[in-house]
């Protein structure tokens, strides 16, 4: 037997964090969820870079949230195109927060989300790849 207390395995939290509101919603309730205990946040941009210890950590997580904010669908391409599976997944907008630019969050809509989060809702809709060229992401 081992000195050590017996950790139980954190659930994952992954975190939109583009230039929208929403973005910048997903990832503060990322961070306080964190630092309240719920789980953990992980790297999404080095899941995205395929870096192989990130990239094999994510796939093997016994439990994952990811907290999008918009349609465009940004944490879900990145885990399909490097194959790891989505666990839990919400998209703020869905959720009828309307995406826009100002960075001002309020602190009610951060509770919303975090209660949503620790519900356990899943939201998985189609996920569809946009360019954002076409004008379909972080600005619009």
């Amino acid at each position: 037997m081992s000195d050590k207390p017996e950790q139980k395995p954190k659930r994952m939290i992954l975190a939109c964090s583009g230039a929208s509101n929403v973005g910048q919603l997903s990832n503060q309730a990322a961070v306080e969820l964190t630092r309240e205990g719920f789980g953990q946040m992980f790297c999404l941009a080095a899941i995205g870079g395929h870096l192989p210890k990130f990239v094999n950590h994510a796939k093997k997580v016994p439990s994952m949230v990811a907290i999008d904010g918009c349609f465009v669908g940004c944490i879900g391409a990145i885990l399909e195109h490097a194959g790891v599976p989505i666990g839990d997944y919400i998209v703020l907008t869905e959720l009828g927060f309307e995406k826009n630019m100002n960075s001002n969050l309020e602190s009610g809509d951060i509770e919303k989300v975090k209660q949503v989060v620790r519900k356990g809702m899943t939201y998985a809709p189609a996920f569809t790849t946009l360019n954002p060229s076409d004008g379909d992401c972080c600005g619009s």
